[in-house]
Order: structure tokens, then C-alpha cells, then sequence
């Protein structure tokens, strides 16, 4: 049995004077906090989501590669933070954080780094630059992929597989449905969540075309890997700069089924214009955090991109079970393209983080893709 809850009473003066406490605290608090004379200055926001020892000088993660090429070498404290510190170089008035792996890291940390006195951001842009798992149907591993869109694949109803009713395609329903393919589809912000999210057109496409030359590594290493993919053409490309949407889900699902489920899903809330290219954790945090601070108008969602790069496929090759991909990648000691996709979205978001922040005179005012007035 469910016990009621029960909150003890308190009288009016008893309540006064715990509010006057409150208060007491928080200008007790405020006082406390650091005061900064100045703002730091910051043009671009390079958002990262782990590193895996230090900042500089072991295996990297994805944050050490930007400190120690763009570089970063500045640390800044990031109280309250999963990393604890960020990076910032103030000839670039670039600033870089590690997040956090996971949606809620990811949520936490951008809404610690908006809400800081040290920076105004609402001219700011932000790059997310991690590494994901790539559909074969879609690219090869070591691709870096621009998002036009974030769909939420974290909030759904679920059926155990070995219940789904045999005429759904999986197990997987709209919060608002009960059916996998509702209609009409719910709304996608509602009591529910926030289930995508749009970039700005022109931003992507400008950030597309700076990079779509930019040569990525192909190693013998990604050629032996995609060889494996018989039967999926794109997969077995070399790596290439590329435009797709990223599916965020802090599931680390794999397999063919998933991967179908994660198609339909894109392409479901997105109403068929939608191409499921990366899945990954924390962009739903990320842009959850940021939409709701650009509410509040701290930040402009018309300057924050997305790119992923592809460390694994998200499925096995034919003739390997599910269970056994994930066994590989375990005893392989991680993901089979991790190098070159920690490598590749460095190689390709700096492009882009350089010249909004040497070219500021131009970007400052006006973002990329913006028709001249």
C-alpha cells in the first residue's frame, strides 16, 4: 500500500522567517560569488561531450583534440560542470567544454555555461562536435555528417520485443499514440517533449559547402571495415563530408532491426522529409538547453550547428549477429573507426569555428547564409 504524503504545517511566522533565511542565503551566496570586472569575449562555443584522461598528451577524447590543435590553451574554472574546466583561446575568442556524455551532462552544462556572468553569448555560435554511429544505408565510417535536424529517440513507448504485435514494424509508439504510425502525428512540442528540432537552412548549407572538400582520412584499417558491408554501396564509400540527420538516444542500441526502427523514426517525425544518418547521446539535451535559453534570449537559435562524426556503423555487416558486432568492438578495445572520427571532426568543424571567429567583422552581425539587406 501507497502511503499518503505528509507535510508538516507551518505558521505564518514560522514560514516568514524561513523565506527571510531563504533570501538571506541567496545574497549570502551572491555575495560570495566571484566578481568579474569584465566579460570574457567569446565568439564561437566549441561544445565537445568527453574526454577520457587528461586534456593534452594521452589517448585523446573528443575535447583534446581542440585543445591541443586549435588550440585551447587557456583553462577557465567550470564549477558545477561534469569536466570541471573549460578551454579558451582569446586570440580566437573561441571557448571550448566537455559536456558530459548523456543528455542530462549535455543539458546541465550548456545551461551552467549560458547562465555564467563571464560570458554574454547571444551573439555566439555553438559547433556540438562528437562522434556517433552511422547507418550503412546512409555513409561509411570515418564520414562527418552536418545535421539539419535532432529527432528525440530517447522518448517513445516501448514493447518488449518478444510482445510486439505482429503487424507493427517494432515495438516503438508515439508517447502520445498507440500505434507506431499515429495519425496524425502528435504535436512535436507538447506535455510530451520536444521530439525535433530544425537548424537554421542556411547556416547548415553554408557550413556544407565551406567543408564538403575538406579531405578525411582513409586508413586500411576503415577500408577493411567497410568491405565488410557487402550489399550497402554507401557504406562502402570513402569517408566524405556529408548532410544528415542525427537521431538522439541515450540507449546505445545496435543492430538491423534498430536501424530500422531508427529510419521509420526519423522519417515519421519529420514527416518524409527527414534522412536518419548518426545516432548519438546528448543532441536533444543540448538543443533542449539551448532552446529554452533562447527563450529567454541569452543565446540565438539561428547560430548553433551540429556535426557528427561516424566512429562505427550502427548495425553489422551480413552474416555477424548483433550480439557478436558488440563483442568485436569490446574486444577490439572500442569503436573500429574511433581515431579517424575523433580526428575528422576536428579536421572539419575547425574550418568552420575559424572562419566565423577570423572573420568576425562579417559574422558578428550578420549570420552565414543571411541575405544582405
Amino acid at each position: 500500500m501507497t502511503m499518503p504524503l505528509r507535510f508538516p504545517r507551518l505558521s505564518l511566522s514560522r514560514r516568514l522567517s524561513g523565506a527571510v533565511a531563504g533570501l538571506a542565503l541567496a545574497w549570502g551566496l551572491a555575495a560570495s560569488a566571484p566578481a568579474y570586472a569584465a566579460q570574457i569575449p567569446v565568439r564561437v562555443v566549441v561544445v565537445t561531450t568527453f574526454e577520457i584522461g587528461k586534456d593534452t598528451g594521452d589517448m585523446p577524447g573528443e575535447f583534446q583534440t581542440w585543445v591541443e590543435k586549435l588550440p585551447l590553451k587557456q583553462v577557465l574554472p567550470a564549477p558545477g560542470t561534469w569536466h570541471g574546466v573549460m578551454r579558451y583561446n582569446p586570440g580566437l575568442q573561441v571557448l571550448g567544454i566537455a559536456s558530459g556524455e548523456g543528455p542530462e551532462h549535455m543539458a546541465s552544462a550548456i545551461t551552467a555555461l549560458v547562465l555564467d556572468p563571464r560570458f554574454d553569448l547571444r551573439h555566439a555560435y555553438f559547433v556540438l562536435a562528437g562522434i556517433a554511429g552511422i547507418d550503412p544505408n546512409f555513409g561509411p565510417v570515418g564520414a562527418a555528417v552536418w545535421a539539419p535536424r535532432v529527432i528525440n529517440g530517447g522518448l517513445a513507448h516501448a514493447i518488449d520485443a518478444r510482445e510486439i504485435p505482429p503487424d507493427w514494424p517494432d515495438g516503438y509508439t508515439p508517447v502520445q499514440g498507440s500505434t507506431p504510425d499515429e495519425r496524425p502525428v502528435p504535436p512535436l512540442h507538447s506535455l510530451s517533449g520536444d521530439m525535433a528540432y530544425t537548424f537554421n537552412p542556411a547556416l547548415v548549407r553554408w557550413a556544407y559547402d565551406l567543408t564538403r572538400q575538406v579531405a578525411l582520412p582513409d586508413t586500411p584499417a576503415l577500408q577493411a571495415i567497410r568491405a565488410r558491408y557487402a550489399g550497402y554501396p554507401r557504406a562502402q564509400k570513402p569517408p566524405a563530408v556529408l548532410l544528415g540527420d542525427t537521431l538522439s538516444s541515450e540507449t546505445f542500441w545496435v543492430g538491423a532491426r534498430m536501424n530500422r526502427w531508427a529510419e521509420r523514426w526519423v522519417a515519421y517525425w519529420t514527416a518524409g522529409q527527414g534522412v536518419f544518418a548518426t545516432t548519438a547521446e546528448e543532441d536533444v539535451g543540448f538543443m533542449q538547453a539551448l532552446t529554452l535559453q533562447a527563450q529567454a534570449g541569452r543565446v540565438d537559435p539561428d547560430r548553433v550547428l551540429v556535426l557528427r562524426t561516424a566512429s562505427n556503423f550502427d548495425m553489422p555487416p551480413p552474416g555477424q549477429t548483433a550480439a557478436a558486432l558488440l563483442k568485436s568492438e569490446a574486444s577490439e578495445g572500442g569503436y573500429s573507426g574511433y581515431l579517424p572520427s575523433i580526428d575528422a571532426a576536428y579536421r572539419v568543424g575547425s574550418v568552420v569555428v575559424r572562419e566565423l571567429a577570423l572573420h568576425w567583422d562579417r559574422y558578428g552581425a550578420r549570420t552565414p547564409g543571411t541575405p544582405v539587406k
